[in-house]
């Protein structure tokens, strides 16, 4: 691994370079056919608008590092598969930037990208909680698997309303895992994981707030996509088991899986514009922008360093870490209770 050391600095700066500056070149063609603009909303919680096309800076820097492995060499394995998916959901979600598109033909989309990835060897295979295997028939980790990657190009798109949110999530978590990549012996994963994160950090620098800059839908399920894609990847090179993963994406996970489930047990319209993730409801509260993101990320970091560590405890130590997240996400949405109700939670 010594000898990949300049390749895992190298190519990741290639794709934060070029993410950086195509970003801010898109931030500065607001209102143009590549940078339509994002109005705001029921859902939105900014007040003018802003171009939506940040998911073109975040691709184009991870198509470098691509294009230049391409050259090197084919592409195989694994990420052979997630290529042709990743460009499916990109390609439907600009277009769906652009113009409106049928949420049937986006759903089929997405379930075509899972279909891909599971052509891959990308399956969710079986229920792996501390100490315990519990395999699933074909049929059940088909659907399991089809459930899980829709579910995540789906969640990411929900909880991108809040500038900085979606791209630190993304550089935290894709971190995460390219330092379990790192660990466990497999450099291309590690190397692939980081350039996903260092291509979100580029975009970032547009996107922190006040916003300058937007993912859009092609940036956000591209990130939801390789979200899952790279989860079932790493639990297949048995680098970790899946929920490893789940938790380094915690944050956006529990939060939209959460809000999804209390919206229909309320009998609400879920596929109607809503403001009730607690992201949304902390500044509707009162919260600003700035103060909300950095607690989301002290949240962010500390979930994807537990996800880290995760591996390497014993099956009774990780129990306990789960139990720990458990309780911490029980106090966070009761911390948002009470700001909303005005109560004191924090010292001056």
């Amino acid at each position: 691994m010594p000898s990949q050391s300049p390749l895992l600095v190298a190519i990741p700066l290639v794709a934060l370079t070029v993410s950086l500056l195509t970003s801010r070149w898109l931030a500065s063609r607001a209102g143009s056919r590549l940078s339509p603009l994002d109005h705001p909303n029921e859902r939105s919680l900014h007040s003018a608008p802003v171009p939506r096309s940040g998911g073109l800076g975040l691709l184009t820097g991870l198509a470098i590092p691509l294009l230049a492995a391409m050259a090197l060499g084919p592409i195989v394995g694994e990420l052979a598969w997630m290529v042709p998916a990743l460009t499916l959901v990109a390609l439907v979600s600009f277009l769906d930037d652009l113009g409106d598109i049928s949420p049937l033909t986006r759903l089929a989309a997405h379930l075509l990208a899972a279909g891909l990835l599971m052509v891959g060897g990308l399956q969710w295979t079986h229920l792996d909680p501390p100490g315990l295997a519990v395999h699933f028939p074909a049929w059940i980790a088909i659907g399991l698997t089809a459930l899980f990657v829709v579910w995540m190009i789906n969640l990411y798109n929900f909880m991108d309303g809040m500038d900085g949110f979606a791209g630190g999530m993304a550089v935290v978590g894709f971190t995460a895992l390219a330092l379990l990549g790192w660990r466990g012996g497999e450099p291309l994963y590690a190397l692939a994981s980081l350039c996903v994160a260092a291509s979100s950090a580029g975009f970032l620098a547009s996107n922190f707030p006040p916003a300058r800059l937007f993912l859009g839908d092609a940036g956000s399920s591209s990130l939801g996509l390789l979200a899952a894609g790279f989860s079932l990847w790493g639990t297949r090179l048995e680098l970790f088991p899946l929920w490893t993963a789940w938790l380094a994406f915690s944050p956006f996970i529990v939060d939209a899986t959460w809000t999804l489930l209390t919206r229909i047990a309320r009998h609400e319209r879920i596929w109607e514009p809503h403001r009730s993730h607690h992201y949304q409801r902390l500044v509707l509260a009162g919260w600003s922008h700035r103060k909300t993101l950095l607690r989301g990320y002290l949240v962010m970091g500390a979930a994807a360093a537990c996800a880290v560590a995760s591996p390497g405890l014993s099956p009774p130590d990780q129990w306990m870490l789960l139990g720990g997240w458990a309780m911490i996400y029980g106090l966070i949405h009761l911390k948002v209770r009470l700001v909303e109700q005005g109560f004191p939670v924090e010292r001056p």
